[in-house]
């Protein structure tokens, strides 16, 4: 549960990195969350479409931070969120992007910041600050 509040706590937050533990507690926690609330909205409204307001509700405020929690976790494994955007080809992004998101995080600070957990200072981005 920790994992899902930390994720929702950086609920639009495409920059660093999401451990693996992280990224499969919240889109298991959402997961729930979200066929719960459809299974609340069937009994409460007897399955007429139109009142599927829990449902939608639920999904919309998992959307943003599932899409960055993501992208992080992809951050963790030293790739681009622009690899989201592989699982558009059928099958074959679908299972290459379920390997990265599967795969052991990159050691030991990368190019999307230090390894999460670890006290190692983000890089400096070179700008001065007033």
């Amino acid at each position: 549960m920790h994992s899902y509040i930390a994720a929702m706590s950086k609920y639009a937050t495409f920059s660093g990195r999401a451990t693996r533990s992280e990224f499969w507690m919240f889109m298991l926690v959402s997961t729930l969350l979200n066929m719960g609330s459809w299974g609340l909205d069937t009994v409460l409204w007897a399955g007429r479409p139109r009142f599927m307001i829990i449902g939608t509700l639920v999904g919309l405020i998992h959307c943003l931070p599932s899409l960055a929690v993501f992208v992080r976790r992809l951050h963790d494994t030293d790739r681009t969120g622009a690899w989201y955007f592989f699982m558009i080809v059928p099958i074959v992004g679908t299972i290459t992007i379920l390997v990265f998101l599967c795969s052991r995080s990159t050691p030991g600070s990368n190019r999307f910041g230090p390894q999460p957990g670890s006290n190692t200072p983000m890089p400096s981005s070179g700008f001065a600050r007033s």
